[in-house]
């Protein structure tokens, strides 16, 4: 796993969308559940994961977890599945759509903030795209 801290939350990079349970010793995150990942045939063309963003994943006992609830300005996690990236327009797809999901934390769900979420995630892609560029060699 590539680990690269950004300003408001921290970017994940793998080739194996599998790992970001691995890297959070979880088996579920959000909704996903290892078992199914594994099993998922993984490649190119499809993956369990293409791109993940959300909450940074708090361990917590059963009994807690029933009544907690993530907030706004929580850590956050961006990642990036690299073996989806397979052209330079999808690998831009791709950081976008998973940084509009960042936008929109950041900007606390406020529609009214429609174009700084844009152009925030607008702005991001930029410069997660040389990121990854550097780790793909596209």
């Amino acid at each position: 796993m590539i680990e690269v801290r950004r300003k408001t939350y921290t970017l994940l990079l793998s080739f194996n969308p599998c790992e970001i349970f691995d890297y959070y010793g979880e088996r579920e995150l959000h909704g996903l559940k290892y078992n199914e990942c594994v099993i998922h045939k993984n490649n190119k063309q499809s993956a369990y994961i293409a791109g993940f963003s959300n909450y940074v994943p708090v361990h917590l006992t059963e009994a807690e977890k029933k009544d907690f609830e993530y907030k706004h300005g929580d850590d956050f996690f961006v990642f990036i599945n690299l073996s989806r990236c397979n052209s330079t327009i999808e690998t831009i797809r791709l950081i976008f759509h998973e940084l509009m999901h960042r936008a929109f934390e950041l900007y606390n769900w406020d529609a009214g903030k429609e174009e700084e979420i844009i152009t925030w995630a607008d702005e991001e892609t930029k410069e997660v795209f040389k990121i990854v560029k550097e780790n793909l060699k596209l």
